[in-house]
Parts: structure tokens; C-alpha cells; sequence
């Protein structure tokens, strides 16, 4: 009874019925095929594609982009080509701009030619000990202090604020004070020391202002030997300057000036010793060119002692370190000269 439903309905469209029976008639086949035609044909309807009302032409280039962007393989270095051609290349990549080299107007060697070195050594076995002289050149502090940089100067400057805060004016005071003479009282200790004044250094060691200084250097001190001045004025004699060197003397065997630091912070690089390698360059060529010293120095020592007895750093700076130090030093002195 279906069946001949099925086929009046089918009968109404003669062209339908033709198509179907071309198909070999079977009782599983047929019901499925004219099913299928029928559920395509007349129950579904056609979709509208929006698409179509797309101006295709102005969008080609969008398109375009959006589907090459999808098939083609990402990696990371196409990923950063990308990135370099949007944004421009990152700064980590940037090659880094070198500052342009200065050279000193007035290029005086650090070790002098000219000058003569006798045979034989002084009778003396005494240190040099020559004072500091009132004279109308600048000293070497002072050239420094005069010079420095203005991200040096903020740093010190901000760091001077800071302890105003903290200890007012006056107790300020009385700290740079304290630390000025802790450096004069652990600079004599030392200068006894050299000169085997063992009643004088048992005193010292005693010193709760300094015993911390003096047992930080301890291990400095096995390496230092031939102590040729102490606390002894130099003046270089072209350029037109002074100062007081610490100390000159044998360092593993390297003839050095050697210059004495306090801290109560840690300094383990030499880095971390602001201007105090150009001031020891700054000694080592006055003393090459100073009549009173029949020596000449090439290398230079920096030891920062520290107040709590901890092991203090040695800075040695070989002849290499020494001539770039001088070059910057150079620099500075004529920089100061300029001003004044």
C-alpha cells in the first residue's frame, strides 16, 4: 500500500519516475534512492553565500595575506624578520655604539726616557719620607675631585644627603671626622710596620679604631717587601702637579705604588674603586719624572682594608692597566686645566 502511494506521488512528475527505474530496481535499493532524491530536491533549500556581495577585488590583497599566512611554515627566525620589518630590530640586538676614543692633547709617556737610574742603590736603607710642600700646582685630589663625572657626582652627592638625614648636620660632620682620622691612625700603624717599630705597632694593634684595618691586611702584608717610600710627596715636574703616595714598595716581587683604602663596604673589583686607579697612575708618573726618586715605576696596588677585619682586596694594576689608567688620567689634567 505504501508502494502504490509512492508511486502515484512519483507519477505526477513523469521525468522523475524515468530517471528512477534506470537505476536496477531492488527492494533495498529503491526505497533508499527515492528517498534521497526526494529529501534533495524538494526538502532542502538552497543557502545564500554573503560572500557574494563582497567587493572580492578591494579585499584580494587581505585575503591574500591571511591565507599565505596560514599554509606557509612559521619558524623563529621568519617570526623576527617579521617583527624587525613591523617594529624595527630590539635594542638587545642593536650593535653597541662605541664612545669615541680621546687622546691627551699632551701625550707625556708614563715611564720616562730621559730619565737615569744609578747602579748602585742609595746607602740608606731607609724609605723616603719627603714632605708636602705649599706650592701654587694643583694636587691630584684635588684635580680629581674637580673633574669627576656628573653620574659620579649624584651618586655621592645623594649619598651625602642620605647620612645628612640620617645623623643630621652635625653628626655628619662628626662621622667624615671619624673616618678621616681612622685613615691618618691606620696609615701611621702601617708606616711602623714598615719601619720595624714593634713597640709603637703592639700599641697600635690595640686600637679599636684600627685593630679591624690591621688584621684585614695581614695577608697583604706577607707580600710586601723592599720598601723603597712612605707618605712621601711627589711632583711631576712637566705637567705641574703634586701628591702624597702612600707607600712604594715590592709586591710579589713587582716594584709598586701601592695605595691604602678604608671601607666598611666590600670592593672585590677594581671597578668598584672609583678614580683611585687614575690617582695611582697619576703617582707613578709624577714619581718617573721626579729627580728626587732614582727609580721608576711601572705597576700599581690598590688594597682596600675593611673596618671588621674581613679579608681585605688587592687590586694589582700591571704595566698595560697602568698605561690606560695614565691615558684617562692625561684627560682628567687637562680637562681641570681647561676650567682653571
Amino acid at each position: 500500500l505504501v508502494r502504490m502511494k509512492f508511486l502515484q506521488l512519483l507519477s505526477r512528475k513523469p521525468g522523475k519516475l524515468r530517471m528512477i527505474f534506470q537505476i536496477p530496481f531492488c527492494q533495498n535499493q529503491f526505497p533508499y534512492l527515492c528517498l534521497a532524491t526526494s529529501a534533495c530536491l524538494y526538502s532542502k533549500k538552497k543557502k545564500v553565500n554573503g560572500y557574494e556581495q563582497v567587493d572580492q577585488e578591494k579585499y584580494k590583497n587581505l585575503v591574500y595575506s591571511v591565507t599565505s599566512y596560514k599554509t606557509s611554515a612559521q619558524t623563529p627566525e621568519t617570526i623576527l624578520e617579521e617583527d624587525n620589518l613591523l617594529y624595527g630590530p630590539p635594542d638587545k640586538h642593536r650593535p653597541p655604539i662605541k664612545a669615541e676614543t680621546k687622546t691627551p692633547k699632551n701625550c707625556v709617556p708614563l715611564i720616562n726616557p730621559d730619565k737615569r737610574i744609578p747602579l748602585l742603590s742609595s746607602e740608606s736603607n731607609l724609605p723616603l719620607k719627603i714632605s708636602l710642600q705649599k706650592t701654587k700646582m694643583p694636587s691630584v685630589t684635588r684635580i680629581l675631585q674637580q673633574t669627576m663625572s656628573p653620574q659620579q657626582a649624584f651618586y655621592l652627592e645623594r649619598w651625602k644627603q642620605k647620612m645628612i638625614q640620617e645623623l643630621g648636620k652635625d653628626g655628619f660632620a662628626e662621622y667624615t671626622k671619624t673616618l678621616f682620622l681612622q685613615g691618618e691612625l691606620f696609615h701611621a700603624a702601617l708606616e711602623s710596620i714598615f719601619l720595624s717599630e714593634e713597640a709603637a705597632t703592639k700599641e697600635q694593634r690595640e686600637d679599636v679604631a684600627i685593630s679591624g684595618y690591621l688584621s684585614s691586611v695581614q695577608h697583604v702584608l706577607k707580600d710586601v717587601s723592599e720598601v723603597k717610600a712612605l707618605e712621601s710627596a711627589v711632583q711631576h715636574e712637566t705637567l705641574q702637579y703634586l701628591g702624597l703616595v702612600d707607600c712604594v714598595a715590592k709586591y710579589r716581587g713587582q716594584l709598586c705604588v701601592i695605595d691604602w683604602k678604608t671601607s666598611e663596604k666590600p670592593k672585590p673589583f677594581l671597578k668598584n674603586t672609583f678614580d683611585n686607579p687614575l690617582q695611582v697612575a697619576a703617582y707613578i708618573g709624577a714619581i718617573n719624572h721626579d729627580a728626587n726618586y732614582d727609580f721608576q715605576v711601572s705597576c700599581g696596588l690598590i688594597v682596600v682594608a675593611y673596618k671588621n677585619g674581613s679579608p681585605a682586596h688587592p687590586h694589582f694594576m700591571d704595566p698595560n692597566l697602568c698605561s690606560q689608567y695614565w691615558n684617562k688620567w692625561l684627560l682628567r689634567l687637562e680637562e681641570y686645566m681647561d676650567k682653571n
